[in-house]
């Protein structure tokens, strides 16, 4: 019971801090003026000649990384990490859009087209959101709950196609509402013949998406969002908050009627004075849940497998799913240089999956970890990002672009 009040009150501390006043980060001003990034040391190395910047004029501003371990699930990769911010409207009343676009290969038969992308038109009357992938993803499971040993695993081999789009109108200053549509097709799913599990069923005991075949999953979302921050690839002090109600609809399509809720609160807070040096504690929790039975295993709550892939940094994908699960980030951001080439975060999360017969949530999981961040881009904010994380009987590295939240 104690475990349980710890990682409540740790999953409520940044929904506690929403009735602070909000900052008006739609009309901060971001200097850049004695900033450096890679692109300008390239551009000296190479005497290229600088494009003038003018604020006023739309430009986009990609940042580049040719070789990333960010795909979740680990191992090995290659991976070619391109985003692109840029200004639909006046950015003194109008938030960064970003792109992101990682095609990788992990040389063990995973391979991967993920496409994301928040849109936001001028002067945030509408925000559109989109997480398109074709994945081809054999990962281990561990089944459910927060307590398996890890000598459990079996291997799950599956294809993957998702489309997630939603449109969002504001409603009042910060505050969105709308609508999405969310498709997820798992097909050739199948686990490995060496295990003594034939099926996902046999191993699991869940009866929903666990036969050898296919899983198909159609339905409306309906979605809300308050969102102070300005740039969401490296967030300034600000708030975030989410609300995404799914019913996948056996009239769309869906092999079960089923239901799901996810809330996602975030905080960030400047810390000392300001200055151009980044200094800032960011908090992060979310609460995933199925409210109804039919959800397909594949598709139930489990770690790093929220709508970004970015939770349990220092956790292996998967290694904790459920019925339910709660979660829970902290991470200190700090600027090593005073042009804001170099900086360092420190973090630490939990998370706990309800038990499959209690519904309990009986095991809280730690881990925890650090890293170094490089500006590739200080126009859009861009870091590449270089965290190391670990836990219980895991480690790894984690190379990408932007920030995990």
């Amino acid at each position: 019971m104690n475990k349980l009040i710890l990682l409540i009150v740790c999953y409520l501390s940044p929904c506690l801090l929403l009735a602070q006043t909000p900052t008006d980060t739609a009309n901060v001003k971001v200097d850049t003026t004695g900033q450096r990034d890679l692109i300008d040391i390239g551009s000296g190395i190479l005497k290229l000649k600088k494009r003038p910047y003018n604020p006023d004029k739309k430009q986009i501003y990609f940042s580049i990384l040719p070789i990333s371990t960010s795909v979740p699930g680990g191992s090995a990769v290659l991976v070619t990490s391109t985003t692109a911010g840029f200004y639909l409207g006046n950015r003194k009343t109008t938030y960064l859009s970003s792109v992101t676009f990682a095609p990788y290969f992990n040389f063990k038969g995973r391979y991967g087209l993920p496409l994301h992308s928040s849109i936001w038109s001028p002067d945030n009357t509408y925000n559109v959101q989109g997480d398109t992938r074709f994945l081809v993803y054999p990962q281990y499971t561990w089944g459910l709950g927060g307590k398996r040993a890890e000598a459990d695993k079996i291997l799950v081999n599956f294809n993957y196609i998702r489309f997630y789009q939603s449109v969002l109108k504001r409603i009042k200053p910060y505050f969105y509402v709308g609508v999405g549509y969310n498709l997820d097709y798992y097909f050739s799913v199948n686990t490995n013949n060496s295990n003594p599990y034939t099926t996902l069923k046999d191993f699991t005991g869940y009866q929903y998406g666990t036969t050898e075949g296919n899983s198909f999953s159609s339905g409306l979302t309906l979605n809300a969002v308050y969102d102070t921050r300005q740039n969401s690839i490296n967030p300034i002090p600000g708030i975030y908050a989410s609300f995404i109600y799914r019913h996948n609809a056996g009239f769309m399509g869906s092999d079960n009627n089923a239901q799901s809720l996810y809330l996602d609160f975030r905080k960030y807070i400047a810390l000392g004075k300001s200055g151009k040096k980044k200094n800032v504690l960011a908090m992060w929790s979310y609460y995933w849940t199925t409210i109804s039975d039919g959800t397909p295993f594949l598709s139930l709550p489990g770690i790093g497998n929220d709508p970004y892939q970015r939770s349990g940094r220092g956790i292996e994908q998967n290694r904790y799913r459920g019925e339910n699960l709660l979660y829970f980030e902290a991470e200190y951001r700090r600027d090593l240089t005073e042009n804001g080439l170099f900086g360092f975060v420190i973090f630490t999360n939990f998370n706990s999956a309800s038990e499959p017969n209690t519904h309990r949530f009986a095991y809280i999981n730690p881990a925890a970890g650090g890293g170094l961040r490089i500006k590739f881009n200080k126009r859009s904010d861009t870091n590449v990002a270089i965290d190391y994380g670990f836990s219980k009987g895991y480690n790894g590295l984690i190379i990408g672009l932007g920030e995990a939240f």
